[in-house]
């Protein structure tokens, strides 16, 4: 049951960078890959939540391209634990009306992880409960420069290209932009995510770690967010 007030203006699409996990693990004197499997379970306690809400959108920054320079035993130990819950996590995409969309580059990735990926979006495309954006291996400046990259390859000439035209090339073409950008774990920067999609978005920083992020934690981004005016440039109204 919804704790919101009946009449909160809710986001069309919600990004999320998910912060934490290795903190969470020293604090509770455990390894940090324990972190990153609590981390995953909170991952779909989010998604659910997100669901009962109807918001039709939402992206989670999962691994950046940043990432690869953490140490070789974690990276690994994400890669699979990712591995192990792609299964699990096409069968409740299917079960729950959840569309899958990957964010981000496919080479770097194991190609049982790059196999799975896509079959995921392929399985789920069809899929209208919710969006979900799983942004692993990506990096906003990245994605730029692959955008330009294709704008060239097509040779559009340079009076035709515009804001339109560029974020049809980006990997969130089929998304609308990011009304609220909420990141757990305390940092406050964006860490090279949805850097072009966020120029009008909400930021709502939380002191809480990822593997702590509940339902109550959400709906108080949720409510944050109802307060804002968004004034996308303009003056605001009296």
């Amino acid at each position: 049951m919804s704790s919101l007030p009946s009449s909160i203006q809710l986001p069309r699409h919600v990004a999320i960078i998910l912060d934490g996990n290795g903190r969470w693990a020293k604090k509770h004197h455990l390894p940090r890959q324990e972190g990153h499997k609590k981390g995953a379970a909170t991952t779909q306690d989010v998604v659910e939540t997100f669901i009962k809400y109807k918001i039709p959108y939402l992206t989670l920054y999962i691994f950046s391209t940043e990432n690869w320079k953490r140490p070789k035993i974690e990276v690994e130990g994400l890669l699979k634990l990712i591995e192990e819950r792609l299964n699990e996590g096409i069968k409740y995409a299917l079960n729950n009306g959840v569309k899958i969309r990957h964010l981000g580059k496919l080479d770097r990735l194991p190609a049982k992880i790059n196999g799975k990926i896509k079959e995921a979006e392929e399985l789920t495309r069809n899929n209208d409960q919710i969006t979900l954006g799983i942004a692993f291996n990506y990096g906003s400046r990245d994605e730029i420069v692959e955008a330009t990259r294709s704008i060239i390859r097509n040779n559009l000439n340079a009076e035709d290209i515009n804001e339109s035209v560029l974020s049809r090339y980006l990997y969130t073409s089929d998304m609308p932009d990011p009304d609220l950008i909420i990141r757990t774990g305390g940092e406050m920067r964006l860490s090279n995510f949805l850097l072009w999609q966020a120029a009008y978005a909400e930021i709502y920083f939380t002191p809480v770690l990822w593997p702590d992020f509940n339902k109550e934690e959400i709906d108080k981004a949720l409510i944050a967010y109802s307060k804002r005016q968004r004034r996308f440039g303009n003056i605001a109204e009296r």
